[in-house]
């Protein structure tokens, strides 16, 4: 008892509180704090959404054991469970089955308790069994890291407070909220409500900004749903996907293999008429296309409108819904369009051909043979209209390859 009250036993344990094994200063522990998050973030992107949900690249056994370590340690989710979850939200997206959607939950509770919406389908076994085929069953798996989820985030804590004395405390509570903030809150919540999209995704799923860093480039949720195959997340040259950075080394050093890269539109020499490769290049690129139609569908507004100076309210509405799909439209938007369209014929002749356009590909029951025929009367169309864009974007159609 008198040595817990003697001055040199107090001292060092102040001091372990202070600065714990490593007596690092709290600046020094906050650059480690983000490098420990960083490598959550990377493990999350690569290993449980790119490698284990979509197949979307291959991981050498070695680095796959280290992100499934590095979860256990930091996270407590299972690859099964994440997995399941995940292909799930694809499946059923924005519908009422969707584990985590903000157009079904409300931005709100999708930001901020993202990852009670996790745990709770994590309980369903219905999703589990259907969706989580293909993830590890091992031994280390059964007897260690879906039997005792919560004892690597245990260990973790008292790894932190060894090292960091009191401020490892801090360290772990960050460690813990990132992922449900950046990834259950922001992508799942923010990523389906607000940014900007470059393709016109069947789904609400936006790209936060041109830069993934902070969350591995899960910033750019729009990219991904649109190509959810592809290991690369950024498609525009201004775009950047740092997950994508670490593949590349990765597949340098002979431990990552990508399966899949988003598909680049090519054009060669303008077909005579559009034929059977000019079909099959359309619905290969279709998104590329449409979001081309869609720069051509502005590039029109801005003329059209350009004499009536400022566009007012109404027409500043219409013009973020002109190139969108008719069933994405809102129910508040749906006069402000028919407004602009009523006022602009020219505008209401590019929103009829784009919907005739990507009939192409949702007209299921036509043959081959008659959705030639129709994209040839289709371009016919457009080259007649005497409307420039519409006949410049033929021109560039009957040249895809």
């Amino acid at each position: 008892m008198t040595l817990l009250f003697d001055s040199p036993a107090l001292s060092a344990a102040a001091g372990w509180l202070a600065h714990g094994l490593l007596g690092l200063a709290w600046w020094q522990v906050l650059l480690i704090s983000l490098v420990l998050t960083h490598i959550t973030i990377v493990s999350v992107t690569l290993y449980l959404h790119r490698h284990s949900a979509h197949r979307a690249l291959d991981l050498h056994p070695a680095v796959q054991h280290f992100f499934r370590f590095w979860l256990w340690m930091t996270t407590g989710m299972t690859t099964k469970q994440w997995t399941a979850i995940h292909r799930k939200h694809h499946a059923k997206c924005e519908q009422a089955e969707d584990p985590h959607s903000p157009q079904v939950y409300g931005l709100r509770k999708v930001l901020w308790q993202g990852a009670e919406l996790y745990r709770a389908e994590a309980a369903n076994e219905e999703t589990l069994r259907r969706y989580g085929h293909g993830t590890p069953d091992d031994w280390i798996e059964r007897k260690l890291y879906s039997r005792w989820s919560m004892l690597g985030i245990s260990l973790m804590l008292v790894i932190d407070l060894l090292l960091f004395g009191a401020l490892g405390a801090a360290l772990w509570a960050l460690q813990m909220a990132w992922i449900p903030f950046w990834a259950a809150g922001v992508v799942n919540g923010a990523g389906h409500f607000w940014g900007y999209r470059n393709f016109e995704a069947h789904d609400a799923s936006t790209n936060l900004i041109p830069w993934g860093i902070v969350i591995g480039g899960e910033e750019l949720h729009n990219n991904h749903h649109t190509y959810p195959t592809s290991a690369k997340f950024s498609v525009k040259p201004y775009e950047f996907d740092i997950g994508w950075v670490y593949i590349s080394i990765l597949a340098k050093l002979g431990l990552a293999s990508p399966k899949k890269t988003p598909p680049r539109l090519a054009y060669g020499a303008v077909r005579p008429v559009a034929d059977d490769q000019t079909l099959e290049a359309l619905i290969a690129h279709r998104y590329e296309v449409m979001a081309s139609y869609a720069r051509q569908m502005r590039a029109v507004f801005r003329q059209q409108t350009a004499s009536a100076g400022e566009p007012t309210g109404a027409l500043r509405s219409a013009r973020r819904w002109l190139h969108r799909d008719a069933e994405k439209v809102p129910a508040a938007a749906v006069p402000q369009l028919a407004e602009a369209r009523a006022a602009y014929p020219v505008l209401d002749q590019m929103v009829t051909m784009r919907e005739e356009l990507r009939q192409l590909w949702l007209n299921t029951g036509r043959t081959r043979e008659q959705l030639v025929a129709d994209l040839q009367a289709w371009c016919k169309r457009a080259e007649d209209s005497g409307i420039a864009a519409l006949r410049d974007f033929s021109f560039k159609l009957r040249a895809v390859q």
